[in-house]
């Protein structure tokens, strides 16, 4: 550097920011051992606020606006440099631009599982995910409490911090605010609120404003996801009996996969037949297939009988009424095919079963006596 090119650096004739960023929260204004001149031009653009600072002590603040730095413009300067009758000579200050645009869209998110007690689903593990917008209300505590002598202080350093408050904060309304789990979804906007009261405070201490915070979504444990699911299958299915039925039907069809030539027609014949059943109009269905009417004489059975059946050398089962009248229907139990319920002593054919008996011809005759014992007696041998 030449000696002319050196002595027109002493001086700083005009001092700004030019912020080609979008994440710098304050700005220090680089000298590089230079001094500021007297009579220089300040140059405050809008959404910025200088600052001067003079070893430590923080001077005067200037909005946005251009400036002649003369003794009545900086008083408080020339009061801490004891310029009681004004100065024309150079003098060093520090300059501190902050910036107080918003920032936008920064990120908050539960690391770890947040426990709250839920009055439907006792216990559960929430995670909790959104964004909030940040501004500078109060450039000096932001520069007294956070920045300190930063030069180039930024978004990110700040950001794990107010992230970190966001989470614990969060944790405190979900489990203050007793919302049940299956109406979380629709009160993101009155948990944002809940955030914005809370936390609004808390971030004004370091001279900031929290704008806008969004709850964007609170996630479920996969476990209790998969409980959710198969509680909104059993509402859809409504009629467990129904649902017991298409389960049997399900059954049937692969078993017929599984027998042959034969079976394999079955499946067919069952497949197609449901196939038309749920293709035909809702008028048209028949909710259950209806057997014939029992004799008078003949014992209403019980709702609640559960029935073990013998299909195929296999037992299987158990099925309440409607079920095994759907076996029937489809072929696979017939008037000497094994069956029991709780109160028989042992395996019996299922035309001796006096709600079953009108579902077939003839009655065939008794199998022989098996020894009685808990739950189905084991079943004849061959």
């Amino acid at each position: 550097m030449s000696f002319f090119s050196k002595l027109a650096g002493e001086f700083v004739d005009i001092v700004e920011w030019m912020d080609d960023s979008n994440d710098t929260l304050v700005y220090r204004f680089e000298r590089h051992g230079n001094e500021i001149k007297y009579g220089a031009q300040l140059v405050v653009r809008e959404g910025q606020h200088a600052l001067f600072v003079n070893e430590g002590q923080l001077a005067d603040g200037f909005t946005p606006g251009t400036y002649t730095l003369e003794t009545q413009n900086i008083p408080v300067l020339s009061t801490l440099r004891g310029w009681k009758h004004g100065f024309a000579s150079p003098f060093k200050a520090e300059v501190y631009f902050v910036s107080l645009r918003g920032f936008t869209n920064l990120k908050w998110g539960t690391k770890q599982p947040i426990i709250v007690r839920d009055p439907e689903f006792g216990p559960v593990r929430l995670r909790g995910f959104g964004s909030y917008t940040i501004r500078v209300v109060d450039p000096r505590k932001l520069l007294t409490e956070i920045v300190g002598t930063d030069g180039h202080f930024t978004v990110d350093e700040i950001s794990g911090q107010l992230r970190d408050l966001f989470v614990s904060r969060f944790a405190n309304l979900l489990a203050e605010s007793r919302i049940p789990l299956l109406d979380l979804s629709t009160r993101y906007d009155a948990l944002g609120d809940l955030l914005e009261q809370r936390l609004g405070p808390e971030f004004a201490e370091y001279g900031l404003a929290l704008v806008n915070p969004l709850v964007e979504n609170i996630s479920l444990p996969e476990e209790v996801e998969q409980a959710l699911d198969k509680r909104s299958s059993i509402n859809i299915v409504g009629n467990l009996g129904n649902f017991s039925q298409f389960q049997a039907a399900t059954a049937m069809e692969k078993a017929a996969q599984n027998t042959g030539p034969a079976g394999g027609m079955m499946g067919v014949g069952v497949g197609l037949a449901m196939g038309q059943q749920a293709s035909a109009p809702a008028w048209q269905q028949p909710s259950t297939p209806t057997p014939p009417a029992p004799p008078p004489s003949a014992p209403p059975a019980p709702e609640n009988a559960q029935y073990h059946l013998v299909i195929q050398g296999q037992q299987q089962g158990p099925y309440d009424l409607t079920g095994v009248r759907q076996w029937v229907a489809a072929g696979q139990v017939r008037a000497d095919s094994l069956i029991w319920k709780n109160g028989l002593p042992q395996w019996v054919a299922a035309d001796r079963l006096p709600e079953l008996a009108p579902l077939f011809g003839a009655a065939s005759p008794p199998p022989p006596p098996l020894p009685p014992g808990g739950g189905p007696p084991p079943l004849p041998e061959g």
